[in-house]
């Protein structure tokens, strides 16, 4: 399509005719020389003695910015941008929203809570509206009706001034199936791999997204990803299949299917319980198989769904759990792991959003033998890579897991930039999944 071009008269080619000019005699040049420098110098003097004189004129508005802002913006100007947020990544205004957070509300939203009682109660309100949880679990013992589990959702995000991550563990079958008071019993994932039907899992995982979605519950800790090598507790109807291909050929839709409806997917336990023998609730499960074993087995369905080019299949979170590899790290359990959580997870595998720990109070949280408590946990977890911390149960509990977080900022073991990275991860989180605005905080 071409551009109308507004008509210009021609330019003349022909050359302007040359002026008659008389030579000058030397008198003529000198005089005129002496002008031209009395005209100059005067110029100039005028000029200093008018910018002297000149008022200087601020730029912009005096007024107070706020804290991620530096002049010459000022915070009305900053208002007045906030149509470019569309241009911005979601990344990026988690930040600018961090920015502006107090240390409590960052670190308050570090954590998952649990809480003992069978419905919404004082203490729970106090985790949430003053100590910020950024997200609570719920068991099967809080959810006994319908009506019952939506107002204390309710009332949970009500309260929460950004709301919450409510999460549970719904995969299905006869041991951790949370939903069953209210809608029965459901397909286990060792069901949909004995169907040999990828459909099957596709509508397992709508089913679940329905059901969940009904209650207020945004995050489904699950799918468990880990491949069966033993018939040991973790692995008993909680696995699809018995080798890597299988794991990833029946996960990938169930997953698809629930984050399509708008499920959050947290898949575990990063790096693998397929060989754990244990029960890491009761004691730090040892797995003694080669780096290679490991990297092509257990390690393989984390890798492929963290890189897949699906976004549908790429977890929105990703929980590690409590398993010794000596192969890999032969000192500290995977979810303490530097070397598991980012050296391999991070840094290898490209993993950039929230990782949540498995709950900080079970027995395999040690080292050399020795149990760790539950702040001291919470600061290693943070260093090791974890963003959330999955396991404070009451008040109580909460304030001693913040008042360690800030001894240790405290005292230089941990970084006030590693909580700000934590805290960046889940509010992108929650923006990406529109739980929360995509808009910078206000001043």
């Amino acid at each position: 399509m071409q551009v109308a071009q507004t008509e210009q008269a021609p330019l003349s080619l022909t050359p302007a005719p040359r002026r008659h000019q008389r030579s000058l005699t030397k008198v003529q040049v000198v005089v005129t020389l002496a002008l031209l420098a009395v005209l100059i110098t005067a110029g100039s003097l005028v000029r200093q003695s008018f910018l002297s004189g000149a008022v200087k004129l601020p730029l912009f508005a005096q007024v107070p910015t706020g804290p991620f802002v530096q002049a010459p913006l000022n915070s009305v100007q900053v208002d007045a941008l906030r149509h470019l947020v569309s241009h911005m990544q979601y990344k990026q205004l988690a930040s600018l929203y961090v920015s502006r957070m107090t240390l409590d509300e960052e670190i308050g939203q570090l954590i998952m809570v649990e809480y003992a009682d069978t419905s919404y109660s004082q203490d729970l309100d106090m985790m949430i509206n003053q100590l910020h949880a950024g997200g609570v679990i719920m068991y099967e013992f809080q959810m006994l009706t319908l009506d019952q589990t939506k107002h204390d959702i309710g009332e949970m995000q009500k309260r929460a001034a950004i709301p919450l991550l409510i999460s549970t563990d719904e995969e299905g079958g006869p041991w951790v199936h949370r939903l069953k008071n209210i809608y029965g019993l459901r397909k286990s994932a060792l069901d949909i791999y004995n169907s040999g039907d990828v459909n099957v899992a596709t509508q397992e995982g709508h089913h679940v997204a329905h059901d969940l979605l009904s209650l207020g519950i945004n995050e489904n800790l699950a799918p468990d990803v880990d491949v069966a090598l033993v018939n040991g507790i973790d692995q008993d109807t909680r696995t699809f299949g018995f080798t890597a291909d299988s794991v990833i050929k029946f996960a990938g839709p169930y997953m698809q299917a629930m984050q399509s409806d708008g499920v959050i997917a947290c898949i575990k336990h990063f790096p693998g319980l397929g060989d754990a023998n244990i029960d890491a609730h009761v004691g730090l499960p040892v797995v003694n198989r080669t780096r290679d074993q490991i990297y092509s087995v257990e390690l393989a369905p984390f890798k492929h769904f963290i890189q897949t080019t699906d976004p549908l299949e790429r977890p929105g979170m990703v929980m590690p759990t409590d398993v010794l590899m000596p192969a890999i790290d032969p000192v500290m359990p995977a979810e303490l792991s530097h070397i598991f959580m980012t050296d391999i997870l991070r840094k290898e595998f490209g993993y950039d959003g929230v990782t949540l720990t498995d709950a900080l109070y079970m027995k395999g949280v040690e080292v050399n033998g020795a149990s760790i408590s539950m702040p001291q946990a919470a600061v290693m977890a943070l260093n090791a890579g974890n963003d959330m911390l999955l396991g404070p149960t009451g008040a109580d509990q909460m304030i001693t897991v913040i008042d360690g977080i800030k001894a240790a900022l405290q005292n230089g073991t941990l970084s006030k930039s590693r909580i700000d990275e934590a805290a960046t991860r889940i509010i992108t989180l929650k923006m990406e999944r529109h739980l929360m605005p995509a808009v910078p905080p206000q001043a």
